[in-house]
């Protein structure tokens, strides 16, 4: 029995680490497909346009929206964008003037990090327990 034990040990630590890879993978190509492509500041304006929920208006974006809220804050993007404000910067200002339900995404700072990490923790959690199990039968 002593010498399957080693042997197991090796199996299961190397079945965690598959897992803790493949959900590395995930995260790393969330954020690849997530993160903005554009460059210009045209291309900026209409990426930050699609992030940002119109504030008077029923799950759509200033983007989508003819609503005059929504023409409110396309103008303001349309500026703070010109006054060479990051997309952080400016997403920030915007949730600070209507609201932290004003972003169509969680934030990814403070609370907001919960909301973008707890899926790939269950996912984990739940991979790691399969692994388990199957090993265990």
């Amino acid at each position: 029995m002593s010498g399957r034990a080693p042997a197991t040990s090796v199996r299961h630590r190397l079945g965690t680490f598959r897992v803790w890879l493949v959900a590395l993978v995930a995260v790393v190509a969330l954020a690849l497909v997530t993160s903005p492509t554009a460059s210009g500041p045209a291309q900026r304006v209409a990426h930050l346009e699609n992030l940002v929920k119109c504030p008077s208006c029923q799950d759509l974006s200033v983007a989508q929206s003819t609503s005059s809220s929504a023409l409110a804050v396309r103008h303001q993007i349309v500026a703070l964008v010109a006054r060479g404000e990051s997309d952080t910067q400016i997403l920030t200002t915007i949730e600070a003037a209507y609201g932290t339900s004003v972003l169509l995404s969680p934030s990814t700072s403070g609370v907001g990090t919960l909301l973008w990490l707890l899926p790939t923790a269950v996912f984990v959690g739940l991979a790691t327990t399969v692994l388990v199990l199957r090993r265990r039968r």
